[in-house]
């Protein structure tokens, strides 16, 4: 793949095949990056998994990097005002179904409590596309609508591996000190270990490394024993 002078630039300031402390590879990353806005710093874990294993979860980001997000909450009329309270965006029952089936979705996330989840099943084709519906696993189907926008506002965010047992997950940006974004690549790597497999032989996770979005990747040394 061919690469432009800014980004073949940034590989001499670095031995791309080394691998390096999280906090010295997060400093490599900041200096690497060249984008005239504010690039992403983001994670890739390689994990130990069969085709059979999955890893999926969320986890609280001690740093948040993002704005607000835009919060939808399916629930019906009795739990309309904790969600309103807790912060929510939107809210509503069958009028927000009807809108979102219309193809509806200026929201970043999407929360249902449990006695709605018959009707907002039927919106997979809109939302299960766009990975916005909601599911038990990731703890947006629940009735604890405080506790739940709570933690969404503190930055929780979704993680899971792809078919090829590695998890992407955006950790920060190129503008917060390393040290904020070590935190919270520290926290990610300890809910995925929290999450391995019982019947994982030998080392869970084989790689990890971190690049900004337009700069190249730096590999990190940490392992299972970190």
């Amino acid at each position: 793949m061919k690469h432009g002078k800014k980004y073949n630039e940034s590989l001499k300031k670095y031995n791309s095949v080394n691998t390096y402390e999280l906090g010295e590879a997060l400093t490599l990353v900041k200096s690497m990056a060249f984008a005239k806005f504010d690039e992403t710093v983001d994670l890739s874990v390689k994990l130990n998994l069969k085709k059979s294993q999955s890893v999926r979860d969320t986890v609280v980001l001690p740093n948040q990097f993002r704005g607000d997000k835009k919060v939808l909450v399916f629930c019906k009329p009795e739990k309309e005002k904790e969600a309103q309270e807790a912060g929510a965006t939107f809210i509503g029952a069958d009028d927000l179904i009807e809108k979102v089936k219309g193809g509806w979705t200026d929201f970043d996330i999407a929360v249902a409590t449990p006695d709605m989840m018959k009707d907002v099943g039927k919106l997979g084709m809109v939302l299960g596309r766009k990975g916005l519906m909601p599911n038990p696993k990731t703890g947006t189907v629940t009735f604890d609508l405080k506790g739940t926008l709570a933690e969404l506002k503190k930055g929780r965010v979704e993680f899971r591996a792809d078919k090829t047992g590695v998890v992407h997950l955006a950790v920060g940006k190129v503008s917060m000190e390393p040290s904020k974004v070590e935190e919270n690549v520290r926290a990610v790597i300890t809910e995925i270990k929290r999450k391995r497999p019982v019947d994982v032989k030998g080392e869970f996770i084989q790689t990890v490394s971190v690049a900004s979005t337009m700069g190249p990747g730096v590999w990190i040394a940490i392992r299972d024993q970190d």
